[in-house]
């Protein structure tokens, strides 16, 4: 573990945070994670928060494995018939995420529930706060996390940063015509698959803005190869190998027979990780080929997949596109000079926070060759001035949105949005391939 995020992980409860929340006759504390005297109670509230049933001690153990490391927070009722479980749960651990053109610190949130006996006491406004407020003074850049209810992390200067494509390809429709790679295609063990992830989204991740490492567990989740896994034995793994024989692409799929029509059942493709277009192409046109399939379904795609102009008739796809990974800067400073830019100029920025993290006023420097600086304070001479609030500045940070589109929506001022959208604009749009 780095040193900051193990400095995250052992850090006390805010005091902010832990003076208002008793002030309601309530207890915040960290739980141990290594304990399950802790984490059984802990899972049983996310459980309830987020509409599972009730745990058994298989889910239980197989949660205790996942989850050591991570910095857990439980908020008690000492009140309340079953005093151990907590009314509120968070959890956060240290990341890595990709910005274009390089890696920021973040710290990755997630767990994040209120018991409906206890909302509206204003419960996730302290513990939230005061986590970002501990993150920042840490030295964490940014913090991450995918929602499940999208309209509750904008007031905390959360901006939807990563957007996500859902797809559905009417297979005897789409057709082909893409390339035909060289190298071959092989089906895997789920063992073997869970195998070469780890080394193959580490190769896949610096190159794609949004995303993050991959937490610990989540492979054993994909590959369905945990001791709690449902259903495991219906995934397929499929690796793609180049003509020199290194594996540069991988697919995790699960088929639904259709038994009124059998030729028209059903894919859905879980994760397809691909380091080269060989590996895509060949891994999306072997799924296209397969025999008795009808639909297509996949996830947690980018806004804008290749394979859209691989199909040979584009109206075979359905296409939704959901806000997915949020980002929230707490170091203005460390978040855009993290990043690469495609033009040399000045920015005046005026960030407004409503948690008084992140705010003021920064001048972003850019060079010919990408690089950035920034200062606090006003820029002199002929910088842009813009105002945004932070959430806004979160959510262009990975060039998922125009400033342009900002602008025209009323959420960034500034005299010349164009100048700002060239500033930030990225080659490759952002992406998050999983939710944690």
């Amino acid at each position: 573990m780095r040193d900051i995020d193990q400095r995250l992980h052992d850090a006390p409860v805010h005091d902010a945070a832990r003076a208002a929340i008793e002030a309601q006759g309530l207890d915040v504390r960290r739980i141990d994670d290594t304990a399950r005297a802790d984490t059984d109670p802990w899972l049983d509230a996310v459980a309830r928060g987020f509409l599972d049933g009730e745990r058994t001690d298989t889910h239980r153990e197989a949660f205790l494995a996942r989850v050591a490391g991570r910095r857990m927070l439980g908020v008690y009722d000492p009140g309340a018939p079953v005093a151990a479980t907590p009314v509120s749960t968070f959890a956060s651990w240290g990341t890595e995420l990709t910005v274009p053109g390089g890696v920021i610190p973040a710290s990755a949130i997630s767990a994040v529930t209120v018991a409906p006996t206890h909302r509206r006491r204003g419960i996730l406004r302290e513990v939230m706060a005061g986590e970002l407020r501990t993150a920042a003074e840490l030295g964490y850049a940014a913090a991450v996390l995918t929602v499940s209810e999208s309209g509750i992390y904008g007031r905390f200067g959360f901006g939807p940063a990563a957007p996500a494509a859902h797809w559905r390809l009417d297979v005897r429709r789409a057709g082909w015509r893409g390339p035909e790679p060289d190298g071959r295609i092989d089906f895997l063990t789920r063992e073997q698959g869970r195998e070469v992830a780890g080394e193959l989204h580490d190769r896949v991740r610096p190159g794609s803005p949004g995303e993050i490492e991959m937490p610990r567990g989540h492979w054993d989740r994909f590959f369905g190869t945990s001791a709690d896994a449902e259903k495991g034995g219906e995934l397929r793994v499929l690796q793609y190998r180049s003509i020199a024989g290194q594996v540069d692409g991988l697919a995790i799929y699960r088929v639904t027979e259709n038994h009124d029509d059998f030729p028209a059942s059903t894919v859905d493709v879980s994760l397809l990780l691909a380091a080269t277009d060989d590996a895509y192409a060949a891994l999306w046109r072997f799924l296209l080929s397969m025999d008795l399939i009808g639909t297509i379904r996949a996830g947690e795609l980018s806004v804008e997949e290749p394979l859209w102009w691989m199909i040979a008739d584009q109206r075979a796809a359905t296409i939704t596109i959901r806000d997915h990974q949020y980002v929230r800067i707490l170091d203005v400073a460390a978040a855009l000079s993290g990043r690469r830019y495609d033009t040399a100029d000045v920015i005046a920025l005026e960030v407004e926070d409503p948690l008084g993290i992140a705010g003021g006023r920064f001048t972003l420097s850019t060079d010919a060759a990408g690089a950035a600086t920034v200062e606090a304070g006003a820029a002199d001479g002929d910088a842009l001035s813009v105002r945004l609030g932070v959430a806004e500045l979160s959510a262009i940070l990975l060039g998922g949105v125009s400033p342009v589109t900002l602008a025209r929506a009323g959420r960034v001022h500034t005299d010349d949005s164009a100048r700002l959208a060239r500033m930030f604009a990225t080659p490759t749009a952002p992406r998050l391939s999983f939710w944690y």
